[in-house]
């Protein structure tokens, strides 16, 4: 046999299995399924606030690290509430979670509700178990919040008065005692 035809008889093959790898297949053919994520277990409790929307906040959806939902986080925000904004990346916010988490847990605490930006949704999660964080936690998964509040450090946090107004707390920057937060918060 020449090499011409041998070359004309390994081309044949390739053109014939590449025929059969395309050749469409009927409905009964088994579909690969990708798997789907398993939520991650948490003590985390949940988004769901009651109040006044904010209406700056009005479309925007945000993941419940709690349960892995999608959650409003206009009736998420309603005032009046205390939002931290953190990132697992940031050291100061590693400092100031604990110590909101203490201060929520206070008889008469306003709710505390903590917005992880700019990171991964499992370190997130992780994070808070690490720290042992019990706040309701929402996940920033398209960068709109951080969009919309614009913080100006990390962590930031923003006081939402009970007609849902949002202001910034600049004293003090950071939260490194509940004393802190209790000032902040006008208590």
């Amino acid at each position: 046999m020449s090499v011409r035809v041998r070359w004309a008889i390994v081309a044949l093959v390739l053109v014939v299995a590449g025929a059969v790898a395309l050749w469409p297949r009927g409905d009964d053919a088994p579909q690969a399924v990708p798997p789907s994520p398993q939520p991650i277990k948490t003590n985390l409790p949940t988004c769901s606030r009651q109040g006044v929307a904010v209406e700056t906040m009005q479309g925007l959806k945000a993941v419940c690290l709690a349960d892995g939902g999608v959650t409003d986080v206009a009736q998420a925000f309603a005032g009046p509430v205390l939002v931290n904004v953190w990132g697992t990346w940031c050291a100061p916010c590693r400092e100031e979670l604990p110590v909101l988490s203490a201060y929520a847990a206070e008889p008469g605490a306003i709710p505390v509700v903590t917005l992880a930006v700019q990171s991964d949704q499992a370190a997130s999660t992780a994070l808070l178990r690490d720290l042992d964080v019990r706040l309701p936690a929402l996940f920033d998964k398209d960068d709109s919040l951080w969009k919309a509040l614009r913080p100006p450090r990390m962590p930031s946090s923003y006081l939402i008065n009970a007609q849902g107004q949002v202001n910034l707390v600049s004293d003090p920057p950071v939260f490194r005692t509940v004393a802190d937060v209790r000032k902040a918060v006008g208590q």
